[in-house]
């Protein structure tokens, strides 16, 4: 039986004061910078963290009560914590060292071995169950982790960027067992990937300064992102300002036509989200120019994958390397940019 998870929890030291619910059988994606508070909440559910305020409820169950004290010790919780190390213990056994939680809840030895056994099996790795974690590649290690905290047969798994130590040849094995095993569990995954959260999660929360500040469906949050980092995060562009008879005034008083998903309340902040691949750059306004056409600077020249990343004080433009050599764009380069208003998503901020 899967069960839902809420926290409701501040920690004054880390600045973090969250509200966050997760549906049973529901996987969340908690995304934000680093010292955003992510690994904090982590924390606070697992109990590594005693919150100054709040609650954390699982299902029925109240593990912590900042005001009436009320407190379930870690490994009482039903919540197993997976960490971007593998952290198994090197003087056991793959094998032992998945027992290692069913053993510690006190079930038999003989017992444990047969549950651990079952789990390496599910993980792929019951032909190196008697390896010692010195013997096992990165990936073939952080198998043995996710099997370990299985073994618990937890209610909540919580996973803190598991695949932020593997290399890029292990990684994507690792993420289709990870999308195996978590579906239908109730799951909180904190990762700085977008392929995680897109493969993974069902909803998206971004946090900044210890709060949350965008949460939704994983494909709303991706495609239309109302935050700074959940734009950044999934690569586009957003731009704030105020609905302006159907599109966006922006603070410098220029309008950005697009598309309004919703309807937009003229003088209300709106924001509007762009693709780079939408963008194009030119040293003077094109001829039978689309309805956005935009003066900038470049302010930065980044590889991405085969393309070149061009940043302005406006807009990200992504562009072949011929075409920055051609337009010899560097710092400083004043340029125009150029994008079909039918690329210009419209939303109220």
């Amino acid at each position: 039986m899967t069960l839902p998870l809420h926290l409701r929890v501040g920690v004054d030291a880390r600045d973090v004061d969250v509200d966050l619910t997760v549906a049973a059988g529901e996987t969340l994606a908690l995304l934000g910078p680093n010292g955003a508070g992510k690994s904090t909440v982590l924390a606070a559910a697992a109990g590594l963290v005693t919150p100054d305020s709040g609650t954390v409820r699982l299902g029925d169950r109240t593990l912590s009560d900042a005001t009436t004290h009320a407190w379930v010790p870690p490994h009482r919780r039903g919540i197993a914590l997976l960490a971007q190390d593998a952290r198994l213990f090197p003087h056991l056994s793959a094998l032992d060292n998945v027992a290692f939680g069913p053993t510690a809840s006190g079930e038999g030895r003989a017992a444990a071995r047969e549950r651990a056994a079952h789990w390496l099996a599910e993980v792929g790795m019951t032909a190196y169950e008697r390896r010692r974690p010195r013997e096992l590649s990165g990936g073939q290690a952080q198998r043995v982790a996710i099997a370990r905290a299985l073994a618990t047969e937890p209610d909540v798994l919580l996973v803190d960027e598991p695949l932020a130590a593997l290399d890029v040849e292990s990684a994507p094995d690792v993420r289709d067992l990870l999308r195996r095993v978590t579906h239908d569990r109730t799951t909180v995954l904190v990762t700085h990937d977008v392929l995680d959260a897109a493969l993974l999660a069902d909803r998206v929360a971004v946090m900044h300064e210890g709060r949350v500040v965008e949460e939704g469906e994983t494909g709303r949050v991706l495609s239309r992102p109302t935050s700074d980092f959940g734009a950044r995060f999934a690569g586009l562009n957003l731009v704030r300002g105020v609905a302006s008879a159907g599109d966006l005034r922006m603070p410098d008083g220029r309008l950005l036509h697009g598309i309004a998903e919703t309807h937009l309340v003229d003088g209300a902040p709106a924001s509007a989200v762009v693709s780079p691949s939408a963008v194009s750059v030119h040293l003077e306004p094109p001829h039978g120019s689309p309805r956005n056409s935009l003066d900038a600077t470049v302010t930065d020249l980044e590889p991405h994958g085969q393309l070149v990343r061009v940043r302005t004080d406006l807009l990200s433009a992504d562009i072949t390397p011929p075409a920055v050599a051609d337009l010899g764009l560097r710092r400083g380069s004043a340029v125009v940019l150029s994008v079909k208003a039918t690329e210009v998503h419209l939303h109220p901020a």
